[in-house]
């Protein structure tokens, strides 16, 4: 079986191999307070234009999701997010166990808008009874979005201003963030996203790490007293140097000046850039604009399961009887010849 239902299907890039074994043995304090982790949070700080103070390594996503969101708001609060969110469809409600609802708004293509997210507000402060619901207190989206679209800076910059008029946190998900990094289509840099955002983070388990996310607070309140929110909710790892071994393995431009991150990155995207094409020219529909690692094409039915046989990938849903919509996703270690086979079976459907 041939895979392309994720991008964490892998063990990890190469460089990162290499570092964690040529520094096995050596001893190094524990819970991130090595040189690694310190060189790793600077390195961080450094592409982002951001405070290393603020830089955090946790072990997953979702651990980074629920305390991020945990530590910020208020007992009462909720946090807003497109219904499509990550944290509020594929997270066994583990923000919700906090304590703190999702605020699910209709998203477009995986997004929500600065006037949605203005609308909600509004109508929470008009309610009479406002004290009765959840107050908003944040922000989540994610790029690239769980349909694979990306934000661009000026629709950020919009979020930005609106969460700031209203007293919110604006919190990106950057759990696929080097493959929206290395898409033609983004126009956000690193240090556009610190400035934008309260708080955003540069995955690392679907981007080449065995595990690993690097957290970026730039908001002051959010940085005070942060490590007692992640050891209390399980983040602080006893190794914590294998966490900034690994960053700094992604992270440190080669001898060309090419960091690991997001040359990885470019592959992939151009690998799936290659399977929507090949769907494209057999008169597939594409549901998404997704530029990045993600496509997702509509397939008759029969194609699908022939396809099947062969490949694993994600079934999303039945947009009408005869057809299914389907996800393929590549990752920084997807091969060439993978997608070769994947683009002559796509041919002969």
């Amino acid at each position: 079986m041939i895979r392309f239902e994720c991008d964490y299907g892998e063990g990890a890039a190469p460089q990162v191999l290499d570092l964690l074994s040529a520094t096995n043995l050596e001893q190094t304090p524990g819970y991130g307070e090595d040189d690694y982790c310190r060189k790793a949070r600077e390195l961080v700080a450094d592409l982002c234009g951001a405070d290393a103070r603020g830089v955090h390594f946790l072990v997953g996503a979702t651990q980074a999701n629920l305390t991020v969101i945990d530590a910020a708001l208020k007992p009462w609060q909720g946090v807003v997010c497109a219904d499509s969110g990550h944290i509020h469809v594929h997270e066994t409600g583990a923000v919700e166990a906090t304590g703190h609802k999702c605020l699910a708004l209709p998203g477009r293509d995986g997004k929500i808008t600065a006037a949605q997210v203005r609308a909600a507000f509004d109508a929470h402060w008009a309610n009479p009874s406002h004290e009765h619901e959840a107050q908003p207190g944040m922000v989540y989206i994610s790029h690239p979005t769980e349909w694979g679209t990306l934000y661009t800076r000026a629709e950020l910059e919009e979020l930005s201003l609106v969460c700031r008029a209203c007293g919110m946190y604006l919190f990106l998900d950057g759990a696929r963030m080097a493959y929206a990094l290395a898409s033609e289509a983004n126009d956000l840099s690193l240090p556009d996203i610190a400035r934008l955002c309260d708080a955003f983070y540069l995955g690392g388990t679907k981007c080449g790490a065995l595990f690993g996310e690097a957290l970026v607070l730039t908001h002051p309140d959010l940085q005070k007293d942060f490590r007692y929110a992640i050891k209390q909710h399980g983040g602080m790892l006893a190794k914590g140097r294998l966490l900034g071994l690994q960053f700094l393995a992604l992270l440190t431009p080669d001898a060309q000046g090419h960091r690991p991150y997001l040359t990885l990155a470019e592959k992939a995207d151009a690998q799936a850039a290659r399977i929507a094409a090949a769907f494209a020219a057999k008169g597939c529909p594409l549901a998404y604009r997704a530029p990045a690692n993600q496509q997702f094409p509509i397939l008759p039915d029969a194609w699908a399961e022939a396809l099947a046989a062969k490949y694993s990938f994600t079934h999303m849903g039945k947009p009408d009887a005869a057809h299914t919509l389907t996800r393929f996703c590549t990752s920084w270690a997807t091969r060439d010849e993978d997608v070769n086979a994947l683009l002559a079976d796509i041919a002969a459907l």
